[in-house]
């Protein structure tokens, strides 16, 4: 598996100088997620950092499920986030929860409580805002701050027996309200919740603030790197403070990175659950979201998007990514990966008026040009075949190459076959076309060395099957969306994100294929098989598109 960007890796960096003064003699990280909700790209970033800085220098990973939010937490998240970093194909050290330290926790609360480090506070949330302070003005103490040790380890006590409720008294840490650095203004480290817990069901009725949580678990772990992205920054002091406070010999270093902000999408997992729940999506694997298994659902393969982190590289500085870059990536990865396979997704029917009636032959067509190894596949040519309404006018326009009457035309691996006419219907619409082919020509080359401007792929109508096919486009036609004043997120959903085909045809030979199988179909991009196929009928998402050859001016 690649490293991230090594060359340029100012984390990597930053270990080796550890390492060379003997802060450190080994490198143990985690990725520690709150199971409540769906991993996206913004994670894969963040998953790529943490485990491969661990295979770097043979050291650990483990993935730590932070589940100090027993409200917005779920088991089905938790397994949904296994999944995910299998299939971007790391391996976890061991699996911890933030939960299993919840003892731990409650012991370090008592400890900055007997050492007048922390106490219980009786005003709600709305009052401890108001007494913080702004960015300009120092906070004010609570009137709360000065209970003694005694008091605050009876009224702890009494929260920790369920005696008040929610939101009646929180624990915060005794720090400093007039610091420049808000998040060192005496922050609530143990809340109030009645709610059961998915891991420690209702043992607990008090639960510790993330703040206060991951600090410990790192250090209780053994964490030695704790990498995080830059939002966490201001958060480090606080980090630190805890660290200290309870006195651990072998503190963590925490390092910030640059998140993943990418144009076209959203990874507020808020934002992402509303799409959910308000239909604007299928589910959180829709393949237009930007969720990991929705990626995966869409067919794209974790190397590309482990390329894509790749090539993003590690900064300190924020920036935006185009989306692109990552389509790039899929699409190079499976250009060489993916087999091909004829698909014809309006179909036009034409019949080779010169070719044999009951006649049916086998037309060898490579697998995959880029790896010969692979060999060939068969597909069947017959009479009567199916191209793209699109590969016909009746009146071309200039630089047109394809099928009109008239001209002559390669059939890919076939034959040269010429348009002879064309039938419409009622409406003047074309429904047939009428051709003739060359036998001197199969395999596509004419003996005589003409040669013809226009390649068209085609199904054999003696060897075709009927499938489905979604052709995927992006979720929002902003680069921001919702990012200007007064433009809701949701105003700029792209109407034409999704468009579904029915009544398409796919070559024979692929009509086993399964979930997930991935091909190029030729000239249209690339496809892969949804979950929701069924025993003869497949259905394929686009995962994306190739680079257009042509296109009419309108």
């Amino acid at each position: 598996m690649s490293e991230i960007n090594t060359a340029s890796n100012f984390i990597h960096d930053f270990i080796d100088e550890d390492l060379a003064a003997g802060v450190n003699t080994r490198v143990q990280t985690r990725f520690p997620p709150e199971p409540n909700g769906y991993l996206h790209i913004g994670h894969a970033k963040a998953i790529c950092i943490d485990f491969s800085t661990a295979e770097k220098y043979g050291g650990e990973c483990n993935l730590r499920l932070d589940d100090t939010n027993p409200s917005k937490e779920d088991v089905e998240y938790v397994d949904a986030i296994k999944e995910d970093i299998q299939w971007l194909g790391f391996k976890w050290n061991k699996v911890l929860y933030a939960s299993s330290y919840f003892d731990f926790i409650y012991e370090c609360a008592i400890k900055l409580i007997k050492k007048g480090k922390a106490y219980v506070c009786d005003l709600t949330a709305d009052e401890i805002r108001e007494y913080r302070g702004t960015l300009t003005l120092p906070g004010k103490n609570s009137p709360y701050r000065d209970r003694s040790v005694e008091e605050n380890l009876d009224l702890f006590d009494r929260m920790t027996k369920g005696e008040f409720a929610d939101g009646e008294k929180t624990l915060r840490a005794k720090i400093d309200m007039s610091s420049p650095n808000i998040n060192m203004r005496d922050p609530v480290i143990y809340r109030i919740a009645h709610i059961h817990h998915h891991q420690t069901g209702d043992r607990w009725c008090v639960y510790p603030m993330y703040d206060f949580a991951h600090p410990l678990s790192d250090a209780r772990e053994g964490v030695t790197y704790s990498l995080c992205s830059l939002e966490f920054e201001n958060h480090r002091p606080l980090y630190d403070w805890f660290i200290n406070e309870i006195g651990f010999e072998e503190p963590p270093r925490q390092i910030e990175f640059a998140r993943l902000n990418i144009n076209y999408c959203v990874t507020s997992k808020r934002k992402c659950l509303e799409l959910v729940q308000k239909g604007f999506v299928s589910g959180w694997d829709d393949p237009r979201m930007v969720t990991l298994c929705g990626m995966r659902r869409r067919g794209y393969p974790a190397a590309a998007v482990r390329e894509f982190i790749d090539r993003i590289g590690v900064s300190k500085a924020n920036s935006v990514v185009d989306y692109g870059l990552l389509e790039a990536c899929v699409r190079d990865n499976l250009n060489q990966n993916a087999p091909r396979a004829m698909a014809v997704l309006h179909p036009l029917k034409v019949v080779i008026d010169n070719y044999p009636e009951g006649q049916v032959e086998d037309i060898e067509v490579e697998i995959n040009p880029d790896k010969p190894e692979l060999g060939k596949r068969t597909v069947r040519f017959s009479r009567e075949i199916f191209v793209e309404k699109d590969d016909f006018m009746a009146q071309p326009v200039k630089k047109y190459f394809r099928l009109y009457p008239g001209n002559e035309v390669r059939l890919k691996s076939a034959y040269y076959v010429t348009c002879t006419g064309y039938e419409t219907d009622e409406n003047g619409e074309v429904t047939l076309l009428h051709c003739t082919y060359d036998p001197e020509t199969k395999g596509g080359d004419s003996p005589d060395g003409r040669k013809v401007r226009g390649t068209l792929h085609w199904v054999g109508a003696s060897d075709c099957e009927k499938c489905e096919v979604r052709l995927y486009d992006r979720l929002f036609n902003s680069e921001n969306p919702g990012g200007e004043d007064g433009v809701d997120y949701l105003d700029c959903i792209n109407p034409d994100s999704l468009a579904v085909l029915d009544g398409c045809l796919i070559e024979g030979g692929i009509s086993s294929a399964k979930p997930g199988d991935c091909f190029q179909f030729m000239r249209q991009g690339y496809f892969c098989v949804d979950k929701d196929s069924a025993s003869g009928k497949l259905v394929f998402n686009r995962t994306v598109a190739l680079n257009s050859s042509f296109k009419i001016n309108k």
